[in-house]
């Protein structure tokens, strides 16, 4: 956009800029007192002309969508950060506007609001603007794109319902705005058109959830109202069939601003490279703000989404009955129309917060999640595939499982003194109930035995007929509860040395039942562990302005999720060990740009690990089991205009007896994404790319000596963006760029391609 402002003292010079663009910009009198500002034209961005009046100045801003806050820190150093506001909403943790692939504040890890390098733990912020240059459209997408997280397709559960891996350990860890929901509510669902950022705690986190996970804690973040009206339009097209649109609006509604709002709509249509695949994808999300007063606010708010998808990828063998290799293509995992796979998950929530006098906060928070789905599958494994292509059909499924969660949240921070030093305390309390129900299925053809032979396996959509016997042989019940509370102390031993200090208490019972129609007999389980503590410490010693070194330490006690069984259905035993977590953090251009290295181990027992029995998943714990790995990552601003998220990720899991275990995810990966403004008169140009390198893995109890074997790969991308003026935008997305033929999946000899090259065409308008 065109922007002229002459030299004048640099308070007018900020109250033109904020005339000429959709920013709001708000500062004391005295932080631009004595100032005067260059003069200032060309096409240049509303933060990049920002940027350019305050350069050399020493004030340093943190931007909320369009506001912006200015504020002139001591002595010339970094934007100091208050970790005693509410959890997640610190000055400079919004990330949607900055235009950055980092943001100033997260809490994620300690829910005191620190900056990444003040943090004693590995963290990644995916940023609303990486959400949208990779085209992120959902949260598996965004782990997909960060350091250290690997995402499996698994074929039992069908390819759109991925595994997802840290640290050589499924995910089960998830929050939403810092409060923790199940991970069995299908979270990697979630639409990122209603998120900020997504911060992703790598690492052992039992201080902020009520059970230690020594993989990663996922925290969604949500977008909030904003004080200043804003639209956003959207709309984007793609090869494949697909197309979507999407709506977001949000301001002020009152005239005084004491009420504020926002709704998202989201509809987006999903084709992929085979014939009969087609994906409705709904998200409708709203969220209300009120100031009760000058310190208490109210919010409320709901979340919706609905994917319904028929004739859902699924694994497809790769090698004949003879051991030789089928000669696939992407197309050929095509799936009858009769299949489907349909989920529903509903959110609402309601909180209020109040700042004290004293300098402290407190928030309580209630949340309810439900999540239904409802699926049926053919050919999830043909087993015996002759040469001639002749197979047998076995495994048809149907779920119709029902999951909800009931979570109350409540906590109290504030600052203390002790020794002359002022410090940091938080406390809190999280109460949470989760109930599953799933009725039981047979499903079979009437003419044989629950199988059915077909000519042609390459003609499975055609020639694979619907299940004319489905029948509901019973039901299971899982009634899963954790109530547990925290306390932890952030002590400023010296200015340059901080020591955090806290743990959790936890009384977690998880009872499980089924029953069988046909005999009347049913089985009853009971899982629990009452007075759990969980210790947490971590060391930050600021080396100078720009880097530090950090240790941490926490137990683990990380209950398997009920699906994970033994080969006698029965549940695993929770994990239980200690994680160990060392590295250095840099922070460079004032905080835009973050780097970090970090070594870790873990130490398990009841490890979990998987293999294929007669085409089945199948469980077992291993003690004694450590993972030792490193981190690199750098996430930011390089230089006016490019930003950059790269990092590299190594993990090895050994069992008892030394052995290595867990083939199944990738020793190495590699994640790199990077975009850069365009200069001068072209700065209406955005241009970038990245890559995605993961090495090898083998097939998971398979029995072809080696044959399954997955080999390293890489995945290019690109993307291009074009302002067309102020208010509207168009851009391209390409994945896949070289069109690299990959296993996404492979397990007992049966997989599943990753999607070949594509491109999406998106618009976007904002006023």
């Amino acid at each position: 956009m065109s922007i002229s402002i002459p030299a004048q003292p640099l308070g007018e010079a900020l109250l033109q800029l904020g005339e000429q663009t959709s920013l709001q910009i708000f500062f004391a009198p005295g932080v631009a007192a004595g100032l005067n500002a260059a003069p200032l034209s060309g096409s240049l961005g509303p933060e990049q002309a920002l940027r350019q009046l305050l350069k050399g100045t020493g004030i340093h801003y943190a931007r909320d969508g369009n506001n912006v806050t200015l504020s002139r820190p001591a002595e010339g150093g970094p934007i100091m950060l208050s970790p005693v506001v509410i959890s997640g909403k610190a000055i400079g943790s919004t990330t949607e506007g900055t235009g950055s692939y980092t943001t100033y504040s997260t809490s994620s890890a300690t829910r005191l609001n620190l900056s990444q390098r003040e943090t004693p733990q590995s963290i990644t912020v995916m940023t609303r603007q990486r959400i949208d240059d990779q085209r992120l459209k959902s949260l598996e997408e965004v782990l997909a794109a960060t350091t250290g997280v690997f995402v499996l397709h698994a074929s039992g559960y069908g390819t759109d319902t991925p595994a997802i891996f840290a640290r050589g350990t499924n995910v089960n860890s998830f929050q939403i705005d810092g409060v923790q929901t199940s991970g069995s509510l299908q979270n990697y669902l979630q639409s990122t058109a209603i998120y900020d950022r997504v911060e992703i705690v790598r690492g052992a986190t039992g201080l902020m959830n009520s059970l230690g996970t020594p993989s990663a804690t996922v925290n969604m973040v949500r977008k909030r109202p904003t004080y200043a009206p804003q639209v956003k339009l959207s709309a984007e097209a793609g090869n494949w069939d697909r197309y979507g649109s999407g709506v977001d609006v949000s301001g002020p509604l009152t005239e005084s601003g004491n009420i504020r709002g926002r709704v998202v709509a989201e509809y987006k249509r999903q084709g992929n490279w085979t014939d009969n695949y087609e994906q409705d994808y709904y998200t409708l999300y709203g969220i209300g703000e009120i100031d009760l007063s000058d310190n208490t606010l109210l919010t409320a708010g709901f979340s919706h989404t609905t994917r319904d998808t028929e004739a859902p990828s699924t694994a497809s063998p790769f090698f004949y009955s003879n051991g030789q290799r089928i000669p696939l293509s992407h197309s050929d995992i095509d799936r009858p129309s009769w299949t489907y796979y349909d989920h529903e998950l509903n959110n609402v929530f309601a909180s209020v917060e109040h700042q004290f006098s004293s300098g402290w906060s407190g928030k309580a928070e209630l949340n309810y999640t439900e999540h239904e789905s409802s699926s049926l599958y053919g050919g999830l494994n043909t087993i015996g595939v002759s040469p001639d292509g002749g197979a047998t059909v076995r495994n048809l499924l149907r779920y119709k499982p029902t999951n909800d969660e009931t979570t109350f949240d409540a906590y109290l921070t504030g600052p203390f003194s002790l020794f002359g030093r002022e410090h940091e305390f938080i406390g809190g309390v999280t109460l949470s109930d989760l109930q599953r129900k799933a009725p039981n299925y047979s499903v079979r053809y009437s003419s044989g035995d629950g199988s059915y032979f077909i000519p042609n396996f390459f003609d499975l959509p055609n020639t694979l007929p619907k299940p004319d016997q489905i029948t509901n042989t019973g039901e299971s019940k899982t009634d899963e509860t954790q109530h547990s509370a925290y306390v932890s102390a952030r002590f400023h031993l010296s200015d340059a040395t901080n020591l955090l200090l806290g743990g959790r208490v936890t009384d977690w019972k998880r009872e499980t039942g089924s029953v069988t129609y046909s005999t009347g007999s049913s089985t009853k389980n009971k899982l629990r562990k009452s007075g759990l503590f969980v210790p947490y410490a971590g060391l930050v010693h600021d080396l100078n302005r720009n880097w530090s070194i950090y240790a941490s330490y926490t137990k683990i006690f990380n209950p398997h999720q009920d699906r994970f069984r033994d080969i006698n259905n029965q549940p695993l035993a929770p994990e239980e060990g200690v994680s160990y977590e060392t590295g250095v953090k840099a922070s460079f251009h004032e905080g835009r740009l973050n780097a970090s290295l970090s070594l870790y181990k873990t130490d398990l027992d009841n490890k979990a690990v998987w293999s294929v029995i007669n085409g089945r998943t199948v469980y077992d714990t291993v003690d004694g089991a450590e993972t030792e790995g490193v981190e690199i990552e750098i996430n930011g601003e390089l230089a006016e205009g490019w930003q950059l998220g790269a990092g590299y990720s190594y993990n090895e899991t050994r069992d008892q007896n030394d052995d290595r275990i867990n083939f199944a995810v990738p020793q190495h990966i590699v994640k790199a994404f990077s975009t850069y403004r365009l200069p001068g008169a072209l700065s209406e140009i955005t241009v970038g790319g990245g890559v995605d390198w993961m090495s090898g893995r083998k097939d998971v109890g398979t029995s072809l000596g080696g044959l399954g074997d997955v080999d390293s790969y890489a995945l290019a991308s690109l993307m291009a963006r074009y302002d067309i003026n102020h208010n509207l935008s168009v851009s391209a997305n390409i994945n896949n760029l070289f069109d690299k033929e990959y296993v996404a999946y492979i397990s007992n000899g049966a997989g599943a391609y990753g999607p070949p090259r594509n491109f999406m065409v998106s618009l976007k308008y904002t006023y």
